[in-house]
């Protein structure tokens, strides 16, 4: 490179800088940025066993969290040098642990729950298949949260896993339904994400018992009902569209009604799963702040997901950025 050169390309650099920043300046002023994503606990692996977690050793104040894989295991080892040294984190963590991405790969249908307008498996993005605009959309919000509140009121604020005292099984109010979809139908575009908040995250933290857990709560818990899915079905296809996504701060989407299904032999479960992912759409679960959302303004969200190949989804960081 000739200094004439080298000057020049520095000259571009610099230009090409401070362009996007003009660029970019606008749309950032004024705007609020909201973390959707719960932190994840991690633990010290067993003696012998550097793939499983020691629960009775957590690191820092980590407590379990409803997941349908193991706690994640964390491990440190140190890079030496004259003035310090390095920490070096190894994890060992499950795609669907946390805030998660689901892709549309996650979920694989049989013959007969495979439709005419899904995408055969092979043909469905897997992790390191989707692209930036794959993960940023506008957000459409679903507010739910007052209902399941009052519904929680009438039990001292807490939820049971029995119903007759607080009912979010599909026939109910207090879970997202057809009405709630036809509602924000106008908004229904390419691209966007529906945000569905429904004040369910304050109880991630309070316990790991998985099924018996407030969280899970007995797989009676809130999310889309059937009538929900199949409406925004139904919607997306006398538009033409498809959203990007769906976010919901609980543990698939559905209601735990529609997640658990028929039997104890999983017969007609995640019901928005078997209809959705087919579609191409994106799911983020243990989403949280999405209250936040609801009450801001205009909101882009952003989902940081991994690349991993082959991944069928995975722990993601996830934000809006929101106008003020």
């Amino acid at each position: 490179m000739t200094l004439l050169g080298d000057t020049m390309r520095k000259l571009l650099s610099t230009t090409v800088a401070a362009a996007a920043l003009a660029f970019a300046a606008p749309a950032l002023a004024g705007s609020v940025t909201i973390d959707l994503t719960h932190p994840i606990p991690t633990f010290h692996p067993t003696d012998g066993d550097p793939m499983t977690p020691d629960l009775s050793k957590p690191w820092l104040d980590s407590t379990p969290i409803p997941s349908f894989g193991q706690q994640a295991v964390f491990s440190i080892s140190q890079f030496p040098t004259n003035q310090g040294h390095f920490d070096l984190g190894r994890i060992v963590l499950a795609e669907h642990h946390g805030t998660h991405l689901d892709t549309p790969g996650h979920y694989i249908n049989n013959e007969g729950s495979m439709e005419a307008a899904g995408m055969a498996p092979g043909d469905r993005k897997l992790a390191h298949q989707l692209t930036s605009d794959d993960l940023i959309g506008p957000a459409v919000v679903i507010d739910i949260s007052g209902r399941v509140q009052a519904e929680l009121d009438g039990n001292g604020g807490v939820p049971s896993n029995d119903a007759a005292v607080t009912d979010f099984s599909n026939g109910s109010g207090n879970v997202v339904g057809a009405d709630d979809i036809d509602a924000v139908a106008d908004r229904v575009a390419d691209g966007v994400f529906l945000v569905l908040n429904l004040g369910w995250s304050d109880f991630y933290f309070q316990g790991a018992d998985f099924v018996n857990d407030p969280y899970i709560n007995g797989w009676n818990h809130p999310g889309m009902n059937r009538a929900a899915v199949d409406r925004l079905i139904e919607i997306m296809e006398e538009k033409g569209v498809r959203i990007a996504g769906i976010i919901a701060d609980n543990i698939g989407i559905e209601s735990g009604q529609s997640a658990i299904g028929d039997d104890d032999k999983w017969s007609n479960s995640w019901h928005a799963h078997v209809r959705l992912l087919q579609r191409g759409i994106l799911f983020v679960e243990n989403a949280t702040n999405l209250g936040q959302v609801a009450m801001a303004g205009d909101c882009t969200i952003v989902v940081g997901a991994p690349k991993h190949v082959r991944g069928t989804g995975g722990p993601s960081r996830v934000m809006a950025i929101c106008s003020g």
